[in-house]
């Protein structure tokens, strides 16, 4: 009996933590179509914690107010950036959580989209609604 009631332990644990895991997953998707309905600026700006860091090529470190401000001088306007979260994974505690998949910037001008990869780590807010913690990206997927 001990062993069946240990199985079954693990199984609700792996069975809630893959719930958690679909639901961090759908706010990331979330987060682009926000980001694909009224621009990536917006998306940011929303999804962003407060002491969130945005890491991008030739940039130090990009953290909090600065991270804002950072944002609110992006031009948005000439493309389109989406992405599709392909994983999910959430700490033990529940506190912090991550997502990675494929982005593509858009042209709005012309044919032509770019296609990379991403990294966010998320950070459950007391609220309970998560935050984005850290964002990173990599170019290279080809055209």
């Amino acid at each position: 009996m001990f062993f069946m009631a240990c199985g079954q332990k693990k199984e609700q644990q792996a069975d809630q933590k893959a719930s958690k895991c679909l639901e961090l997953k759908e706010v990331d998707r979330e987060f682009s179509e926000k980001s694909k309905k009224e621009g990536m600026k917006s998306a940011y700006i929303d999804f962003l914690d407060s002491n969130g860091v945005i890491l991008r090529v030739n940039e130090l470190p990009i953290v909090g107010a600065n991270a804002i401000d950072y944002l609110i001088q992006q031009n948005d306007a000439d493309y389109m950036l989406t992405w599709d979260p392909q994983h999910a994974d959430i700490a033990e505690s529940g506190e912090l959580g991550i997502t990675y998949g494929i982005f593509c910037m858009k042209s709005k001008q012309i044919d032509t989209s770019f296609y990379g990869t991403y990294t966010n780590v998320w950070k459950k807010q007391s609220d309970g609604k998560w935050k984005l913690f850290l964002n990173t990206f990599n170019n290279g997927l080809g055209n």
